[in-house]
């Protein structure tokens, strides 16, 4: 388990990374590490380069994980997350994460992997 939170931050920008050949950072420094897909959309009324897909941000008490799966595909996602995660997550989307135990990570990871297969599947993210 850790609690260190620049680790945090690191785990969830290399578990987002891993899937750079679909997914493109739209914004990496100090306050935020954003990444969309690369296929043009419709988000909302609004068509744009890529969909949002999540962010990292640090704060000081935490590490903010935005992820935007959750809330496009939310059926997807209902009864999935473990008691850790829905204690994480606050609102319908935003991960307020603390520490990370090897489960979380995991789960972490699969919801990440999830979240892009939905996004292939619905055309919003490159095969």
């Amino acid at each position: 388990m850790t609690n260190d939170l620049s680790k945090i931050r690191q785990l969830l920008i290399s578990m987002l990374e891993e899937h750079a050949n679909v997914l493109k950072t739209t914004i990496n420094n100090e306050e935020k590490y954003e990444v969309t897909g690369t296929i043009a959309a419709m988000q909302g009324k609004k068509k744009v380069d890529g969909m949002y897909f999540a962010t990292v941000a640090p704060k000081p008490k935490d590490i903010r994980f935005y992820f935007f799966p959750i809330y496009t595909h939310v059926k997807h996602y209902e009864g999935t997350l473990s008691e850790d995660m829905l204690k994480a997550l606050k609102g319908k989307s935003c991960f307020h994460i603390k520490s990370v135990s090897k489960e979380m990570e995991q789960e972490l990871k699969a919801l990440i992997d999830k979240g892009i297969a939905l996004y292939q599947q619905d055309g919003l993210l490159a095969k």
